[in-house]
């Protein structure tokens, strides 16, 4: 039986992690930050990120589908500047008090041939929720050393409008387009 084992792991060792049907992984808030691109008044564009994320991902792809739920602490918005952090947690503008979280669900992952393209989901924020796509512009999934378990990685783009949302300040002096960049980890559950 020893041999057996032993045969197996040297083969994993060479092929790489094998992928069992509908894995589940669980969002690395230490190596996942939702970032973000906003206009300032047309004279620069300033850049922002999530500090808190969680979530679960579960990937089949033999079968290419999936799912992906998102959860971010809009509380823990980082700037850079301490001053812009408080203004953007106003009424007016995220308002963190009546909605503390800003969630992304997926309905469809799109694969091209054996790679992760897409993902179309959900975006709620303000409690208004629209359709937004995520742009997979890398993905990997490997047995990560220090932890000798699977990691799934991936870095994600999209682009919506925040007036779609409800977020109305400053328009058009501030510009409502807005672009994300996503980098995300989540680690093969238990």
């Amino acid at each position: 039986m020893k041999r057996k084992h032993l045969l197996l792991a040297l083969l994993a060792a060479v092929a790489g992690p094998v992928f069992a049907a509908d894995t589940a992984y669980n969002i690395d808030p230490g190596h996942t930050y939702p970032s973000f691109e906003a206009d300032h008044m047309g004279l620069s564009f300033w850049r922002g990120k999530f500090n808190q994320t969680s979530g679960k991902v579960s990937l089949d792809r033999a079968a290419k589908t999936g799912s992906l739920d998102i959860v971010i602490d809009a509380k823990s918005i980082d700037f850079g500047h301490d001053k812009m952090n408080a203004r953007l947690m106003a009424d007016d503008m995220f308002n963190v008090e009546k909605f503390p979280t800003i969630l992304y669900k997926s309905n469809k992952m799109i694969f091209d041939g054996e790679r992760l393209a897409a993902v179309d989901g959900e975006l709620t924020l303000l409690g208004v929720t629209k359709p937004v796509r995520l742009t997979i512009k890398h993905f990997k999934c490997m047995i990560k050393p220090p932890l000798q378990r699977e990691v799934c990685g991936a870095d994600a783009s999209g682009e919506f409008k925040r007036t779609d949302f409800g977020f109305d300040y400053g328009v058009p002096r501030f510009a409502p387009e807005i672009k994300l960049a996503i980098q995300v980890e989540a680690i093969k559950a238990d």
